[in-house]
């Protein structure tokens, strides 16, 4: 459809004004599931002739349809939408591990010595959380699973000992890792193929329902900081369900924010970027402010709202009860976006000064894209761009890490990364600025399986920095509880953009797939255990009334 570009002007002054974020009037109502499309409620004055050009609101509605549909179809084309073969892949693998960690329940149950009566009732779950707890994953996402047990199976010895035993004799369960120095112990694995990380929460009851109610104060009293962290998770996932006015449209803009935080660049929340929790806040609080926009003026407002926000004051997804922004004595966060579930706990954060320029960069990029949507020839390829690291940057810091092989690897580039947030500060000491580009590559002709990272640095800085001396200084920080690790290599130079690999600036050249890393933790004052049997009701059955205990249970049962 052709305009003259008054008449495109027009448009897009028109949309931009019923879409302001202080205005409580919505534009649009465009459903996602049955295309269900409303007209518009804001020419309530219905001035005849603006200028000598009556505003057509049919023609607005009918672009905006358009431009909603043509980035449903960028999100197929980019394969972020699943299949049902994908969803029944994922969900059988969650009921098999279900069946596990009752089993493993039962185990502990019987082993503690517990009153028979207590293997009846005695039972734990899973929980599902982040990108597949909010149904944006896809073919190549992890599950984020969250283990909940009963008081009296414990993290040390219950969950990294017991419950790991039995899933890597289970033929399903392959590359396991336990991940116990993170601020949230885990579990790392694959089942059926598809990575999972599982953490471990107990509740101080017995027996814990299939789909415990994490938000009732039964089950959250009195349990432990370790327990309460990994509750986070599922907590703010189902806090955002609850508080989006449309779930499958939230979703939708999710799917679009999170391609466009990878491609560019700014994903990655151990480098100091976005994490999911923090997209989806960002996400939420938009369609929360405008429940009835449309998909495409959504994203518009999304660039527009945080592009002029005024960090760092925090983002707040409302509820029904308003409560004032309690600030912390915490390091300072440079873009603080609170948790849904808690008034007083924010998202984990490792921005640092860097980061959050090249943040609001993107931002502003954004904005400057799609408040232009309207316009005959807008392509939403543009706005998903990958980050042009070999035309913007000169200069390189090269992080070579390498290991004896693919496991070791995963160990050690894990153990890295978590302290990836030092090496960050310290070059922005140096340099003033620092683009850590999350994209892991691989040197092909190398003897050893190795991971390099390639930061952008400023142009024409090089004699600013040692490499030796940064070197140096980052592997002190390495060095610090090593012991507990399995180490590998690692090298740090400066080089320039002419030395990058082949395609260096797209973010697909030479990514590992499915390649989320973690690191065993070794420890060495643990004696060897025997390995435990497996629960088998019949023992329980001739063992009498009560099996053999210890201990005098205090905690209720919960489920039955």
């Amino acid at each position: 459809m052709e305009f003259d570009n008054f008449e495109t002007q027009f448009i897009i002054d028109l949309i931009g004004a019923v879409n302001h974020p202080l205005s409580c009037r919505p534009t649009t109502q465009i459903g996602l599931a049955n295309s269900n499309i409303t007209q518009f409620r804001d020419f309530n004055q219905n001035p005849q002739i603006f200028l000598g050009f009556p505003p057509n609101p049919d023609v607005i509605l009918r672009m905006e349809i358009e431009r909603s549909m043509s980035l449903l179809q960028v999100m197929v084309n980019e394969g972020l939408v699943p299949c049902g073969e994908e969803e029944m892949k994922r969900r059988n693998a969650i009921d098999k591990l279900k069946k596990i960690v009752v089993e493993w329940v039962k185990t502990v149950t019987y082993q503690r010595g517990l009153p028979k009566k207590y293997l009846k009732f005695a039972s734990g779950t899973i929980l599902t959380y982040g990108s597949y707890g909010l149904g944006v994953y896809n073919s190549e996402s992890d599950i984020d699973a969250l283990c909940v047990g009963p008081y009296f199976a414990t993290i040390a010895e219950d969950f990294f000992i017991i419950l790991h035993n039995m899933l890597a004799s289970s033929p399903e369960v392959s590359e396991i890792h336990c991940v116990k120095d993170a601020k949230v112990p885990l579990m790392r694995f694959k089942f059926d193929g598809i990575s999972i990380d599982l953490p471990y929460a107990r509740l101080k009851v017995i027996s814990i329902p299939e789909n415990v109610d994490v938000f009732n104060p039964f089950f959250l009293k009195n349990i432990d900081d370790t327990s309460w962290k990994s509750l986070s998770g599922v907590r703010a996932n189902r806090s955002i369900l609850h508080l989006v006015p449309n779930i499958e449209v939230f979703q939708a803009v999710l799917r679009c924010i999170k391609l466009w935080a990878k491609r560019r660049g700014v994903y990655a929340n151990l480098l100091g970027f976005f994490g999911g929790i923090h997209l989806a806040v960002l996400s939420a609080f938009i369609c929360q402010r405008h429940p009835s926009a449309s998909l495409s003026a959504l994203i518009l407002l999304l660039f527009k709202t945080f592009t002029l926000w005024p960090w760092p004051t925090p983002v707040i997804l409302q509820d029904q009860i308003t409560r004032p922004f309690t600030p912390t004595h915490d390091k300072v966060s440079w873009m603080p976006i609170q948790l849904p579930c808690s008034p007083y706990e924010f998202c984990h954060s490792n921005i640092t000064r860097s980061t959050f320029y090249k943040i609001r960069t993107e931002f502003l990029r954004g904005h400057m894209l799609t408040k232009d949507m309207l316009s005959p020839d807008f392509d939403w390829n543009i706005l998903f761009e990958p980050f042009p690291y070999a035309r913007k940057y000169g200069l390189f810091v090269k992080i070579f890490l390498s290991a004896c092989d693919k496991d070791e690897l995963g160990d050690w580039v894990g153990w890295v990364k978590s302290r990836f947030r030092c090496l960050l500060v310290k070059l922005e000491e140096l340099l003033g600025f620092c683009d850590p580009n999350p994209t892991e590559y691989a040197d092909t002709d190398a003897s050893e399986p190795n991971v390099i990272f390639y930061w952008g640095l400023p142009t024409g800085r090089a004699d600013l920095i040692n490499a030796e001396l940064v070197e140096e200084y980052f592997l002190k920080s390495i060095d610090h509880g090593l012991n507990q690790v399995s180490t590998g290599t690692m090298k740090l130079s400066i080089v320039k953009a002419y030395q990058l690999p082949k395609k260096a600036d797209q973010l697909t050249a030479l990514e590992r797939k499915n390649s989320k890393t973690c690191w065993r933790v070794v420890d060495g004052n643990r004696k060897n255990t025997v390995p435990q049997p497996k629960y088998k009701p019949h023992c329980a059955e001739s063992a009498g009334d009560y099996l053999p205990t210890n201990e005098n249970p205090e905690f209720p049962s919960a489920g039955g």
